[in-house]
């Protein structure tokens, strides 16, 4: 058996493979044992500590970069995530996710109420925070649903898993996002069960959103925004979406019917939120961050660095000009 062997044995095993770099055929012939006894004795070697597995540390931040966004754009907390020029969308999501958990976990405080968007990234990144299961949450969804089709980036599955993960409830707004009739919309709105998911979102402490665009939004993927709503947004401004509310460059929710007909959290709500954390993956997104940055809707930003490139790479705003008006003489 296994067991049976002793330490001086295992380390030989350890060191023909590890250290000689014989395959496991020749340290099978060396040691006098079969091929398959000797991977479960490298196994057993590891177990017992003969055999420790160091790793280079890996940086996954771009800490400048995470400066540079702070100093310029006055952000509470930037992190920049590490990324390849090779990587696709998914990649970019994957990275974001994974390495962006543990950051947005300490920006989360226990027993906070969180408004949480749906979105890919998103998704990554809340299922890889810590199973902590102790910081008793109350995650309230931030939208109302896209379509009758909830798939795993919604925010109803998304919202489920963080209450899981770091303990606590999870509150459903049972709505549709969009309502093609204002008279309807107010009518669900007045339900005390709506009412009541828009009281704690008006309560919430941190909100954890992503951004779109009139290019690449969940509601044009879904087929909720039709031409017609689409050219009335891009003529009325709209650069970015965030929580279902088209915003124009200075962040402010542009006037068309879609925003008379939209279920989820007001952008003014979300000017009043303390920590409002925008996740977002990918350089084509700028526009909408700059929108949410300058109207005050973004206070933090997880995002992959090709991302903080691009942001970086925008024209700063010109400074005021002085006045030219010459002093009078009191």
């Amino acid at each position: 058996m296994l067991k049976d062997y002793s330490d001086d044995r295992l380390r030989l095993v350890a060191r023909l493979y590890h250290v000689d770099g014989l395959g496991q055929g020749e340290v099978a012939r060396f040691a006098k044992v079969s091929q398959a006894k000797v991977s479960r004795m490298l196994a057993l070697a590891l177990e017992r500590g003969i055999v420790r597995i160091t790793v280079a540390d890996y940086q996954p931040r771009r800490h400048a970069l995470e400066e540079r966004l702070r100093s310029r754009f006055g952000l509470q907390t930037a992190i920049v995530i590490r990324t390849d020029a090779g990587n696709d969308a998914a990649d970019l999501r994957r990275a974001v996710g994974h390495f962006g958990a543990a950051a947005v976990n300490d920006l989360v405080p226990p027993r906070a109420t969180v408004a949480l968007a749906g979105g890919r990234t998103i998704h990554e990144l809340v299922h890889q925070l810590p199973q902590v299961k102790t910081k008793s949450l109350t995650v309230v969804q931030a939208m109302g649903s896209v379509d009758s089709t909830v798939n795993a980036f919604d925010a109803q599955e998304i919202g489920r898993a963080m209450a899981r993960r770091l303990g606590g409830v999870f509150l459903s707004l049972n709505t549709p996002a969009f309502i093609p009739e204002k008279r309807t919309r107010d009518a669900l709105l007045a339900l005390d069960q709506v009412r009541s998911v828009h009281a704690h979102l008006e309560r919430a402490e941190v909100a954890i959103v992503g951004l779109g665009t009139l290019q690449n939004s969940v509601f044009v993927e879904r087929g909720v925004l039709d031409a017609t709503m689409l050219r009335d947004l891009a003529r009325a401004g709209a650069v970015g979406e965030i929580c279902g509310r088209f915003i124009d460059t200075r962040g402010r929710e542009c006037d068309t019917a879609w925003s008379d007909r939209v279920i989820g959290v007001q952008v003014a709500q979300l000017r009043r939120i303390p920590q409002v954390i925008g996740v977002v993956s990918g350089s084509d997104r700028t526009a909408a961050i700059l929108a949410a940055i300058k109207g005050g809707l973004l206070k933090s930003l997880v995002i992959d660095e090709s991302g903080a490139v691009a942001l970086l790479a925008t024209p700063a705003a010109p400074a005021s000009p002085k006045s030219t008006r010459k002093k009078t003489k009191p």
